[in-house]
């Protein structure tokens, strides 16, 4: 029977179009299938942080997992940039997470203890600074500044130009993008997968299941589980100024264009379509209080967007026992993680085998036997 591609990837968002990617570079044929625009798509509603501070803590190897993808993100953007002349701006010379009085600093001071003692000081450089310290080089924070963490190993990005450049080098790889192309079946027939979509049937040797939440409903159909437990953020950009914040924080960054990102909540509701006024003011507040001249900021844009999190907060990646050839991919982190997507799960897909070295850690059958509680992986 003819087989269509090499590989299908089921999801076209950041962490689909990283792998599919990466699968084109390496010469494989390949197919994205995407819901399209209907979908709650995480990857334009993310805050585009490469992010290493604070992640990992209760699993060492999601540390080590961030670390290197970190380390790769160079990479990644160069790579981008040559294919495609898009210059995806990143920005990756350390990252703050400030507090606000006493008790925030020791609160803070307590996790970066948790996390050297976890993964050691040698392989995880994060400290704490005094208001004094970060004032050198945040010379506009707000007196109830009380000092922070800090990771020489943080920074971001444009996602958006990011996902951009994915999908233009898609073209010059040959890969097929299918919009309105949302999966309702899959079935593994002679070795080959054939996956069901309003507009008709695609064949494929291999196929990764890189949908954000709807690889819970997916995942099953190859014999594979995904336990996810999503939630809801949200986002206040304001108006363009004057460049006053050359590192990111956790929850505020200026973009490349200017503006300010404010980001900074974590809500179990999962309707996207409307905002909590409320929150959107507690977040300006906090901002407004750790750099007191945004206040004098107009408001341009507010959204609330659905964060893809396994139940656990961090990521699986999975290939199935049943159905030979079937790999998932979850994670929440899909800007920091875009690197180790594009060239280490790839490479893994296009060999036809996971890596337990590298990613064994993140395989779902951690969940059996117990409930997954919410954990630092956020």
């Amino acid at each position: 029977m003819h087989r269509d591609y090499d590989v299908a990837v089921v999801g076209g968002g950041l962490l689909g179009s990283a792998i599919a990617w990466g699968l084109g570079r390496l010469g494989k044929t390949v197919v994205v299938l995407d819901e399209g625009d209907i979908t709650k798509r995480a990857s334009r509603a993310n805050f585009a942080l490469i992010w290493v501070q604070s992640k990992g803590l209760g699993m060492p190897a999601y540390t080590g997992w961030t670390v290197r993808a970190s380390e790769s993100w160079g990479k990644l953007a160069a790579e981008l940039q040559a294919q495609t002349g898009l210059d995806v701006c990143l920005q990756q010379n350390g990252g703050f997470h400030l507090t606000l009085g006493d008790d925030e600093f020791e609160q803070r001071g307590q996790l970066v203890t948790r996390m050297h003692n976890q993964v050691g000081a040698a392989d995880y450089r994060m400290e704490m600074m005094s208001a004094s310290e970060v004032k050198k080089r945040l010379p506009l924070i707000g007196p109830e500044v009380s000092g922070g963490s800090f990771c020489p190993l943080d920074g971001h990005v444009n996602s958006l130009r990011t996902f951009r450049a994915f999908h233009t080098g898609f073209k010059q790889f040959g890969i097929d993008y299918f919009p309105e192309r949302a999966v309702s079946a899959i079935a593994l027939d002679g070795g080959e997968f054939s996956l069901a979509t309003p507009k008709g049937e695609i064949r494929a040797g291999k196929v990764v299941l890189a949908a954000g939440n709807a690889n819970q409903t997916l995942a099953p159909m190859v014999g594979l589980s995904a336990p996810m437990g999503p939630t809801r953020g949200q986002i206040v950009v304001t108006e363009r100024t004057m460049p006053f914040l050359p590192h990111p924080l956790t929850t505020i960054r200026q973009t490349d264009e200017g503006t300010v990102m404010i980001g900074d909540s974590k809500e179990d509701e999962l309707d996207d379509r409307a905002l909590k006024h409320s929150i959107s003011a507690v977040m300006a507040d906090r901002a407004q209080r750790t750099f007191p001249h945004l206040a004098r900021l107009n408001v341009v844009r507010s959204w609330a967007g659905i964060r893809v999190m396994p139940q656990d907060g961090f990521p699986i990646y999975d290939q199935s026992e049943s159905h030979p050839g079937a790999f998932v991919a979850c994670c929440h982190s899909g800007v920091t993680l875009a690197s180790n997507h594009a060239f280490e799960i790839a490479r893994m897909v296009a060999a036809g085998a996971l890596e337990s070295k590298l990613v064994g850690a993140f395989s779902a059958s951690r969940f059996e036997g117990r409930r997954a509680a919410n954990s630092s992986g956020y």
